[in-house]
């Protein structure tokens, strides 16, 4: 095959690398929400990719299938010439320039780490070879800057750059927002498909950056929305919320409340008041009345954190270099009524919060927090909480399918608790 035929053609993989835990618990790293898109759709758009094959680690191959039609892991023949095949790291969150750029045999490495970002197949190669020893084969070319999805609170560290982005491209979308009762000040761009609804009295903030609001969407009477922001298909924005800059929905979360500077991955509720700021929210999780958190230490110093590691370990402190940060909560999180989230912290996948401490530091998966047990004494019973978590999605008309729930009776063996 000619190797211009094969130039629009890619395989996006994840390589399994950083310390990525709760994003990556249920998902590949392509497909976290990291802006108003997932990674692997702002990298098909952006880079205007035909994405042939997704390539994951073993334990996440069942669950990205459920989630894309393209296919997964397939048997990539050794001896294949794939020649002009571009090969793409799904931790990449910005479609970069240099990436369609690359020529035969050529490999871009991020140098904050020397991981591979990008690899174009050369002559009389495959992808299969280049796979399975990334680190030794083609010219190297070196980018200085920082790319890829290492550690949790790197969402927020590219949040900006990938939503803006993301909502440039969408803006290219026919939408209409002539409507009555809609207030609109300033000049970017307002895009509202013609299935949302908005009620009277919603205020739009267009004097720094994009709003779309996307199919499906509610917005209820009185929310103020500042761009840039996006509020994703059949979301519900409830009455009176305010939605602040740099914050991206998913599909079919119900929000209400202060919230600012935050992904939410989508099917997850935030339904009363409360601030959430600079924070990254899983899917299936419901924050309880009054849930707050803190996006800024006092000394208005840099933020530190500690990674989640095999077995649901905290790794050790980390300089993020990131000065408001709130917290990164994983799928299927719960918690109670007045909940306190400190700056900084991750709740694992699967946490129960049920105590009037503050929640702080890393918190381990499925840990079962009471005023009576310290943070990762004790586990949330896994019958118990399949139980709950198919009501949950039940809710919304889902229901778990086998290989999800044997993730997460994977993830709950692995984690290091007791109960």
């Amino acid at each position: 095959m000619p190797q211009a035929a094969n130039f629009n053609e890619a395989i996006v993989f994840d390589d399994g690398g950083g310390l990525l835990s709760p994003l990556t618990d249920l998902r590949a790293a392509f497909d976290v929400r990291t802006g108003a898109s997932t990674t692997l759709e702002r990298l098909s758009r952006g880079l205007a990719l035909k994405v042939s094959a997704l390539v994951v680690p073993p334990r996440l191959a069942d669950l990205t299938r459920a989630r894309h039609r393209t296919p997964v892991n397939p048997m990539l023949d050794p001896a294949r010439d794939d020649a002009g095949t571009l090969l793409v790291n799904g931790r990449c969150v910005l479609p970069l320039p240099e990436i369609p750029a690359l020529r035969p045999g050529q490999t871009l490495v991020e140098a904050f780490t020397g991981d591979v970002i990008a690899h174009r197949v050369g002559p009389r190669a495959s992808a299969a070879a280049f796979l399975a020893a990334p680190a030794t084969t083609g010219e190297r070319l070196t980018l200085q800057q920082h790319v890829l999805l290492g550690r949790p609170w790197h969402v927020r560290t590219f949040r900006d750059r990938a939503l803006n982005t993301d909502l440039i491209d969408i803006g290219t979308l026919s939408f209409d927002y002539k409507l009555p009762g809609l207030l609109v000040f300033g000049e970017a761009p307002l895009r509202i498909a013609p299935s949302a609804k908005l009620y009277p009295g919603t205020i739009m903030d267009l004097e720094n950056g994009h709003i779309v609001i996307d199919e499906g969407a509610v917005i209820r009477p009185g929310c103020t929305i500042i761009g840039p922001a996006y509020i994703g298909k059949h979301t519900t924005v409830l009455d009176r919320a305010l939605i602040k800059a740099n914050t991206a929905i998913g599909p079919s979360c119900k929000v209400a409340g202060e919230i600012g500077g935050t992904i939410f991955q989508g099917m997850t509720n935030k339904a009363h008041d409360g601030h959430l700021g600079d924070a990254w929210i899983g899917e299936w999780s419901n924050l309880g009345a009054g849930t707050v958190n803190s996006n800024l230490l006092n000394t208005y110093g840099d933020v530190v954190c500690r990674a989640l590691g095999p077995g649901g370990k905290a790794g050790m402190l980390e300089r993020t270099g990131i000065q408001f940060l709130g917290c990164m909560i994983g799928d299927h999180v719960k918690t109670a009524i007045g909940t306190r989230i400190m700056t900084g912290a991750i709740l694992g996948t699967g946490v129960m919060w049920a105590s009037g401490r503050a929640a702080a530091g890393t918190v381990p998966p499925f840990a079962w927090v009471t005023d009576d047990a310290e943070p990762g004494a004790k586990s949330f019973r896994f019958d118990k909480f399949a139980e709950i978590a198919k009501t949950v999605m039940a809710r919304r008309k889902a229901s778990p399918e086998q290989a999800y729930l044997q993730a997460l009776r994977e993830l709950h063996s692995a984690a290091q608790l007791s109960g």
